[in-house]
């Protein structure tokens, strides 16, 4: 069986894609969010039509599992610090259109509960 696991950067990207989606409204400062994530992490220009194309075919009810898949993916990569700034991120891209909904609350809680960083 091939293993599916994604890198950290573009497991980040996805968690980042997904959480910036279950509102069901992507505006121009989450998408700024997202674009500072990509400038950060890719030093180079990176195609990520193929990531685009694997998110895009999730139904909404298998995006918190791939959620969690991709948590999982970032963390077994990724340093404290990295997981840190990633969690940054993600604070950002909720609060980038000054509400924070229900489902990006819950996405947000599923990061901070499963990677618990006041504890590390």
């Amino acid at each position: 069986m091939p293993n599916n696991r994604m890198n950290k950067t573009i497991a980040g990207y996805h968690i980042l894609m997904i959480l910036s989606a279950v509102d069901f409204r992507i505006g121009a400062s989450e998408d700024a969010v997202i674009r500072e994530y990509l400038v950060n992490e890719f030093p180079f220009r990176v195609n990520l039509d193929k990531q685009m194309e694997i998110i895009s075919s999730l139904r909404h009810d298998e995006w918190e599992a791939h959620f969690r898949k991709m948590m999982d993916d970032f963390y077994d990569d990724a340093t404290e610090a990295e997981r840190i700034s990633l969690l940054d991120f993600a604070i950002q891209l909720t609060t980038a259109d000054n509400v924070v909904t229900k489902e990006e609350n819950h996405y947000l809680n599923i990061l901070f509960e499963s990677w618990k960083p006041d504890e590390a």
